[in-house]
């Protein structure tokens, strides 16, 4: 099985819903997607209410989801750390104790073709905001359910 995780700052708003998208998009029984924040403001919180609205728009429920705080532990659980900005990909390299830690690390939207590599976080903005990070996480999360899959996972 392979192991995905998707971090943002408080895992309210972008990795729940690239947690969500990509549950969506992969073989529940050979892939598992879990999310988390580099921060814990929210821990043990359900997503933001505009990301929830913003998925189930799109007929995905991520509601029952609970926020969680990165920690160094998720280096050896998973396979791939997808982070949604810069200053969290630094922030979970800054956890990392060795190469091979650092090299599961990687940008989410470095699997999509898109002209920016970072998602930006809608938190403090209207729900448009959260549709247009849907739309960019969702490239990514179907250039990644693709890749699992020619992969045979």
């Amino acid at each position: 099985m392979t192991k995905v995780l998707m971090v943002c700052l408080g895992n309210i708003c972008r990795s729940p819903l690239a947690e969500g998208i990509l549950r969506s998009k992969v073989n529940s029984s050979l892939v598992l997607v879990d999310s988390a924040g580099t921060a814990g403001y929210h821990i043990g919180h359900p997503p933001d209410l505009r990301s929830i609205e913003v998925a189930k728009k799109h007929h995905l429920d991520i509601s029952e989801q609970r926020c969680r705080k990165f920690s160094p532990t998720d280096f050896d659980k998973f396979d791939v750390i997808y982070a949604m900005d810069g200053a969290n990909y630094d922030d979970i390299l800054a956890h990392a104790s060795k190469d091979s830690d650092k090299e599961k690390v990687m940008l989410l939207l470095d699997e999509a073709s898109l002209s920016n590599n970072e998602v930006p976080d809608p938190y403090y903005g209207e729900l448009d905001g959260f549709e247009t990070i849907f739309q960019m996480i969702s490239v990514a999360c179907e250039s990644i359910a693709h890749k699992l899959e020619a992969n045979g996972r």
